[in-house]
Parts: C-alpha cells; sequence; structure tokens
C-alpha cells in the first residue's frame, strides 16, 4: 500500500508514523520548512507524490486545501483515493470532491485530539470513497463512523460536536476564572468535573431541564453575569447563556408564527409605549410610502456606505417571514435597493427592508406592496465591492437589533423587540393598546377626563 500524504506538521507527523508502523510506503509534500518524519520518502514534485499512491490523505489548513487537491488531481491514479482531512466548511469540502473526482473523495472529520490519540484518533467518514477510506483508517487502530452521504457531510458532523466542546471550553475558562477571582476555583472544578461526567442521562436531563425551566434559569444565569461582571472577569458566556435561555423560553410559550401572527395588528408606537420607549429606530428612518406595514424577524446586514455587494448575497439566504434590517452607514447618495432587488426578496418571502441607508424605486416598491423604511431616498445606484456581514448584530437608527429580534413597522417608524422577550412585551403592548382604545371611546362620548 502506497499512501501519500500532504501536509507535514503536526497532525500529518503522526498519521505518517501509524502509516509507516503498517510497512506501508509513505510520500510526502508540505512547502513549508517542516522535518520529514522518519520512514517518509519527501516528494518535491506533486507528480512524484502521487503518482503511484493508492490513496491521498490531505491535511492543510482549510485555505488551503482546494489549491492543494488542485496541485494533484492532474496526477492522480485512476484507482486511488483522495482522504480530505482538512477542517474546513461544507461548501469547501464540495470544492474539493469537484477537483479531484467526487467518486474517488472521502471527507474525513477528526472528532478527538490528534496529539492525544494519533493515528487511532475518532473520525467520521461521508463521500463516495468513505468505504475504502474507513479501511484505511481502522487497519490504523481509529474508531470509524461510516455516514456515506455527500461531500461535507462529515465536516458538519464536526462542526455540530464543536457547538458544545467550544462553547463548553470557553465557559469553563469562564467559570474557573470566576472562580479564582472568588477564592473558589478548587470548589467549580469540582461542580465541573462532577456534573460532566454524567454520561448519556445527564446530557438529556440537562437538556429537558433546560427547556422546561427556561424561564427561571435564564434569571439565574442572569444574575450569574452581573456577578462575574463584578468581579472583573470576562462574562460573555455567562451572559450569552442568559439570552438563550430567554429564546428558548420564548420558542416554549408561543410559537414563533403564532407571535408574528398576534404582532400583526399592534402599532409600532403602542409597543413603544409598552417597553418605555426602548427599541425605537430614531425617526430619520421613515416609511417610504404611506400605509406600509411588516412584522417580521430580523435578517441582519452590514454594508460599507453606499455598497450593496452582501445584502445582494443576503437575499440568496433571507427566509420568509423575514425582514431585512441593513446598517448601510446612515449614507444617504446611492441607494441599496431598488424594484429589482425589491422583488426578488419579495419572491422569497422577505416581508420588507429597514435600511439605514437609502433606497430608491419609491413608487415602484408601492405598487409591488413591499414595506420599506429608509433614511433617503436616492436615484444613484450603489457600488459592489463589499465587504460586509450578514446575521450579525448590527445598529440600525441608534438601535441594537441581533439576528432574529421581533420587527414591528409602520406610519410611525419602526420598533425592535429582542426575540427572548416578545411573549411578556406581546402582553404589555395590548394592554397598552386596549387602554387607548377605552381612552379614545371615552373622549369620543364627551368624557375629557
Amino acid at each position: 500500500m502506497h499512501i501519500a500524504v500532504i501536509g507535514l506538521g503536526e497532525a500529518g507527523a503522526l498519521y505518517t508514523q501509524g502509516l509507516v508502523a503498517l510497512g506501508w510506503d509513505v510520500t510526502g509534500y508540505d512547502p513549508a520548512d517542516v522535518p520529514t518524519p522518519l520512514g517518509v520518502v519527501r516528494a518535491e514534485t506533486s507528480a512524484a507524490l502521487v503518482e503511484t499512491a493508492d490513496a491521498v490523505l490531505c491535511m492543510v489548513g482549510g485555505r488551503a486545501a482546494v489549491p492543494a487537491a488542485q496541485s494533484v488531481a492532474e496526477f492522480l491514479p485512476e484507482n486511488s483515493i483522495f482522504i480530505d482531512m482538512n477542517s474546513a466548511a461544507a461548501a469547501v469540502k464540495n470544492e474539493v470532491a469537484e477537483s479531484v473526482g467526487a467518486h474517488r473523495y472521502a471527507d474525513v472529520a477528526v472528532v478527538g485530539s490528534v496529539p492525544e490519540h494519533g493515528a487511532g484518533t475518532p473520525l467520521v467518514i461521508s463521500g463516495q470513497a468513505s468505504a475504502p477510506a474507513a479501511k484505511i483508517f481502522s487497519q490504523l487502530g481509529a474508531p470509524v463512523e461510516d455516514i456515506s452521504g455527500e461531500p461535507g457531510d462529515a465536516a458538519k458532523r464536526k462542526l455540530l460536536r464543536s457547538t458544545f466542546m467550544k462553547g463548553l471550553g470557553a465557559l469553563i475558562v469562564e467559570t474557573l476564572r470566576a472562580g479564582e477571582a472568588m477564592g473558589a476555583r478548587d470548589w467549580a472544578l469540582n461542580q465541573i468535573s462532577a456534573e460532566h461526567s454524567g454520561g448519556f442521562e445527564a446530557v438529556e436531563r440537562l437538556f429537558s431541564g433546560t427547556v422546561k425551566h427556561a424561564d427561571r434559569r435564564g434569571h439565574e444565569a442572569a444574575e450569574a453575569a452581573e456577578m462575574i461582571d463584578s468581579l472583573g472577569v470576562q462574562s460573555t458566556m455567562s451572559h450569552a447563556a442568559a439570552r438563550s435561555h430567554r429564546l428558548i423560553a420564548a420558542s416554549s410559550k408561543m410559537p414563533a408564527d403564532e407571535i408574528l401572527a398576534a404582532y400583526a395588528n399592534v402599532p409600532a408606537a403602542n409597543i413603544g409605549d409598552a417597553r418605555e420607549r426602548m427599541g425605537l429606530v430614531d425617526g430619520g428612518i421613515k416609511a417610504l410610502w404611506p400605509g406600509a406595514r411588516a412584522v417580521g424577524r430580523a435578517k441582519t446586514v452590514i454594508v460599507p456606505a453606499g455598497d450593496n455587494l452582501l445584502l445582494r448575497q443576503a437575499l440568496e439566504e433571507v427566509e420568509p417571514g423575514e425582514i431585512l434590517m441593513v446598517n448601510g452607514q446612515g449614507h444617504a447618495d446611492r441607494a441599496l435597493l431598488g424594484e429589482l432587488m425589491a422583488e426578488r426578496a419579495r419572491k422569497r418571502g422577505a416581508v420588507g427592508i429597514v435600511a439605514d441607508g437609502a433606497l430608491r424605486d419609491v413608487r415602484d416598491l408601492e405598487e409591488m406592496g413591499f414595506p420599506a423604511w429608509a433614511r433617503a431616498v436616492n436615484p444613484a445606484g450603489p457600488y459592489k465591492n463589499g465587504p460586509g456581514q450578514i446575521d450579525v448584530p448590527v445598529a440600525i437608527g441608534r438601535v441594537v437589533v441581533e439576528p432574529g429580534d421581533l420587527v414591528v413597522a409602520d406610519d410611525d417608524g419602526v420598533v425592535v423587540v429582542p426575540w427572548g422577550e416578545v411573549v411578556e412585551t406581546l402582553g404589555l403592548a395590548l394592554a397598552v393598546q386596549e387602554d387607548e382604545a377605552g381612552r379614545r371611546q371615552k373622549i369620543i362620548g364627551g368624557d375629557l377626563t
């Protein structure tokens, strides 16, 4: 068996050790000045590296994954397989597969510590060549989960694992630093260790308990975050946990579609009153046509002044029921969106747009019934150079908007409600609305008290 290895860094060196120990022929390549592992023949060209290889293991950084694959693609023997072990997003994995041929491609996700386990580190493998790749790693002593599927499926599993592993790591750092500041680090470490060893049942119990008691636990998490702040310790994860619990509580109390429907006829002004005037976008951002109204969840975008490249990209990602919330830097000299982009947004299910910047084609927006609010109207078109960001917190009209927040906009203006507070705010806003309706009827009836 001849195995070619691209990338001879720490992970590459450990895998080559395992391959050499099996008695296989191993060639390697790395453009960096790193030592050649014992038993590995270092190749000087791409052709020499892979020309007789039964399999190619690629272990380079995510940015180099596609160029590395392209560099050897034309030299791969007919029956060789390409094993992509790079940490990269699913889209990159698909691009690598296209470069070398999907029939020979295996997406390998490493789901453990290579420095700790070496070539025996657990793996998840997908792609058309997952079976022969799994056979190679099984001979190295690695626990292998072959899920078949498409390029990128294994990478997605690894990222899914990262949601708790990276989050858990950051939370442990925060907790132990806070414990040290309190003089209780050992106590905190013992608490974490005890809870972390409960296995499957403990995880399920934590999941169900969090969903069931999210409201109460969210308040406790907020208090914990405030305490950590008072200790002078970074409290990012604690604040995020408090916000996450509020979001879980809101979704448990009332489904999202029911929440949006319940806000359908509640004026922005009543919501603002219910929230003690918090979350109201400044009055410089106005409805572009009379009678415009929108209720949706925020799809946030931030772009440079007068540039809409990332807004155009956001249109390809917007989901039904979302409203585009665009930080355009308050720039009034170039329109970020007009009738054609609005039509695309409407077809995707967007319920409107709020732009801290300029828009255009006002008459067309009204005729198509696409609700729009902006700081200005300008016929000049935008630049399309970027950069920008999508689905990040943005500031619009001096209000911070998080992705997924509730946005209600009408003739009076725009109000933003954090999603974790939508249920509580709804009750308060309906009470304000009912009170004002009753007072108005009294005034109409002649009661001016």
